[in-house]
């Protein structure tokens, strides 16, 4: 029973490395294939058949070798044979998304959730709803095989999937929000996942840089300060998941009290409402909202106001602080800020420079490139696509063969 067992995931792992090389190679030929993934040509030429029936490649002309052996017939993959379902979750609305096999969004919507504050099973009704209005949106032909949720909030690196905490929402336990998704959704086959939405963010924002570096951390400001660590183009969670969590990293010892327990925490100095209410925007983020009192500050910023500059100032500082600390501990290529820090990148920056000024007299080669965003509020989505995306890949079998292989 164990060696059937692990037969058919050995088999299954073989299928996601060949359609894997496929989707980020193609075309390619069976021989690149082998290569690439040390399968040998028998078991390549074996699992492109079974993907071939499963509908997910097919041939795509001949390429000729130029000497007297025989052309090789290329591979491609076919997007639109699978979707794939996204789901951001914000303060206030659902984004949700359809999605083929190459990221390619073919659908999207957003909606307000109504969700009762500290109720999860509200927030799973809403959700439930969203994946059902975006199946019906999907295109008929293609099989769903996935369906990814990004969550503010550390999210468990277990198979529950546990949301740890979700205080913007009032959820101060944690909650099995993927068993929640699942109970309302029995009619969907294919896996759910649940992960949180800053490393969805981090994946998007890391897919997205021009140079793809080896290590990035994404720290970005919101309704707090959120972020996520990927490694060579995975997401790093941890041993309990809540890797990549700067804004409770302590940045001063002897700092004002947190609520989550400790002092001197980076959202604390860096936080929107630490730097707004500094500035004196505090009652312009109560009535108005983060983004309106985020735009009175830049223009506070643009014609030099004193206050204003001296509350991302302090900000500067406290980031500053943490890079250094988050350099020491990981030795990344790269930081990348989000949210509304990359929105005041041109102030912040030099003081992020200033403090990096003492190590780099004495390793200049350690010290990493800071860069603001590049896809603002569209990274937790195109970051959780990725993700169902990958997930997809990997596991090509959810897909149901449409006829035999020929012999």
């Amino acid at each position: 029973m164990t060696q059937a067992h692990d037969s058919v995931a050995v088999r299954r792992r073989n299928l996601g490395l060949v359609l894997r090389h496929v989707a980020e190679h193609g075309p390619c030929a069976r021989t690149e294939i082998a290569v690439a993934t040390g399968l040998s040509h028998a078991s390549v030429t074996t699992m492109v058949a079974d993907l071939t029936a499963r509908g997910l490649v097919s041939e795509d002309g001949v390429l000729l070798s130029g000497g007297r052996g025989r052309p090789r017939r290329l591979l491609r993959m076919i997007p639109r044979r699978a979707s794939t379902i996204a789901v951001q979750i914000s303060s206030e609305q659902l984004r949700v998304a359809v999605a083929d096999l190459a990221g390619t969004i073919v659908w999207r919507d957003t909606a307000p959730h109504n969700g009762v504050a500290g109720v999860p099973p509200s927030m799973a009704d809403a959700i439930a709803d969203a994946v059902r209005r975006a199946e019906t949106a999907a295109p008929p032909d293609a099989e769903l095989v996935r369906v990814a949720v990004a969550m503010a909030g550390p999210v468990g690196d277990d198979e529950a999937q546990t949301v740890l905490a979700a205080p913007d929402f009032g959820w101060l336990r944690p909650v099995r929000l993927r068993a929640l998704i699942a109970a309302r959704l029995s009619e969907v086959t294919c896996p759910i996942d649940v992960i949180n939405d800053a490393n969805a963010a981090t994946l998007a924002e890391y897919h997205a840089h021009p140079r793809r570096p080896r290590g990035v951390v994404y720290i970005a400001a919101g309704t707090g300060i959120g972020g996520g660590v990927v490694l060579d183009g995975r997401i790093h969670t941890g041993s309990h998941g809540i890797a990549g969590e700067p804004g409770h990293m302590p940045v001063a010892i002897d700092g004002p009290a947190c609520f989550c327990g400790a002092r001197g925490c980076l959202v604390g100095y860096a936080g929107p409402d630490a730097v707004l209410t500094a500035a004196g925007f505090d009652d312009v983020l109560r009535r108005d909202g983060l983004g309106r009192a985020a735009d009175l500050l830049v223009e506070a910023l643009d014609r030099g106001d004193e206050r204003a500059l001296e509350a991302v100032d302090i900000a500067g500082r406290a980031v500053g602080t943490a890079i250094l600390s988050i350099t020491s501990l990981l030795d990344i290529d790269e930081v990348i800020l989000g949210g509304v820090l990359a929105q005041w990148f041109p102030w912040l920056y030099p003081v992020i420079q200033h403090q990096f000024s003492g190590r780099r007299a004495l390793v200049p080669a350690a010290e990493p490139d800071v860069t603001p965003a590049l896809l603002g509020a569209d990274a937790a989505l195109l970051g959780v696509i990725e993700f169902a995306r990958r997930a997809a890949l990997s596991d090509p079998a959810t897909v149901p063969r449409r006829h035999l292989p020929a012999p």
